[in-house]
């Protein structure tokens, strides 16, 4: 097993490539690309969203996970070292837009994440995932592409990861109280 030191290193790392690895992937892969626009896949119900929304999905989480192993601080500096890492691989206007949802969202999510954390985490996640996810596809969408046109797709496609996570951390808390219960 890992030591923790070496967990927020990790933490870390995971955190800050998902922010240039989802641009990159806006302006490379999708189902469909528009022109002088986002390539885009389909996220359920119709909906369709930016192709990098998953990876954002799962960096709302990787966030909470660095905060547990370490402090707010490193997570904006895994923004700001991702956001610059996105300037050299994608559309430095795409990159600008996810900087600046991404930083806002994050204020939103700590907002939320660290009083909730003690209530359990995956409460925590769950709430701050909704919170992180509203906030960063609408300021996203509308800061890259002027328009709302994608927002519920983003939101939908970002809440699967915060969805799954905090299933398996509910999960892993009622398991661990069944056993101390049974053990008892």
């Amino acid at each position: 097993m890992m030591k923790s030191d070496n967990m927020k290193y990790v933490a870390f790392l995971l955190f800050m490539a998902t922010v240039p690895f989802a641009n990159y992937l806006i302006g490379n892969f999708g189902s469909v690309c528009l022109d002088n626009g986002p390539c885009l896949i389909p996220v359920g119900f119709g909906l369709m969203a930016p192709s990098g929304v998953l990876m954002i999905g799962l960096a709302l989480v990787l966030r909470d996970w660095l905060q547990e192993l370490t402090n707010w601080k490193w997570s904006a500096l895994a923004i700001v070292v991702g956001a610059t890492i996105s300037w050299l691989v994608s559309n430095p206007f795409i990159a600008a837009a996810s900087a600046v949802a991404f930083l806002t969202a994050e204020l939103f999510d700590l907002a939320v994440y660290t009083p909730l954390r003690k209530r359990g985490r995956h409460i925590a996640v769950a709430a701050s995932g909704v919170v992180g996810a509203i906030v960063d596809s609408s300021l996203f969408v509308y800061l890259a592409f002027g328009s709302l046109e994608f927002s519920a797709g983003n939101i939908l496609g970002k809440l699967y990861a915060t969805i799954i996570v905090a299933i398996i951390l509910w999960w892993r808390a009622n398991a661990t109280l069944s056993r101390n219960s049974y053990n008892s």
